[in-house]
């Protein structure tokens, strides 16, 4: 602990990116352009970019209050509106479902988004989605809600590069 804020001091992180890897800290996205170390030495909340979950991939409840719980860390100024998403989505969860494992793992990432550990919470949700998987089931049709109800941080949102196509060989007929 230290004596000027009665908190234990601040541990230092070590991410490792890779070339034209992103990482989002304290709202802000970061891209490197090589392989790089970065030595966080303070408190700072970030999201690595093989874990930001895309709109259009938040496509059952669980996904998509990890997307709201994703927001509310990436994406500072819209937290407000993101907490209320949360809210209205694990509220419908909790109507739709007696599983306790689900149950109890949302009271826990309640619990820790409410203390503003919204990071310990993704973790938390996605280690939920296996057994989400088991309740709806491989046949399940998906729910009806829209995956976001906000638009992701800065623009539309963490974008990613599209697939590379081949190209067509050109013709061999001279005609």
């Amino acid at each position: 602990m230290t004596r000027e804020t009665g908190r234990p001091p601040a541990r230092t992180m070590h991410l490792s990116l890779k070339a034209g890897e992103r990482v989002y800290i304290n709202g802000a996205v970061v891209r490197v352009d090589r392989k790089v170390a970065l030595e966080l030495m303070n408190d700072a909340t970030f999201l690595l970019e093989g874990h930001v979950l895309q709109a259009e991939e938040a496509t059952t409840p669980l996904r998509q209050l990890y997307f709201a719980a994703q927001t509310i860390l990436i994406a500072p100024a819209q937290a407000g509106p993101a907490r209320a998403l949360y809210a209205r989505i694990e509220e419908g969860i909790l109507a739709a479902t007696t599983e306790p494992a689900i149950r109890d793992g949302l009271a826990a990432a309640h619990a820790l988004v409410e203390a503003g550990r919204a990071f310990e919470a993704l973790k938390l949700i996605r280690s939920l989605y296996p057994a989400e998987a088991a309740v709806l089931g491989p046949s399940a049709p998906l729910p009806d809600m829209p995956p976001a109800a906000l638009v992701a941080p800065g623009r539309s949102g963490p974008r990613r590069r599209p697939p590379l196509r081949a190209r067509p060989a050109p013709s061999s007929d001279k005609a």
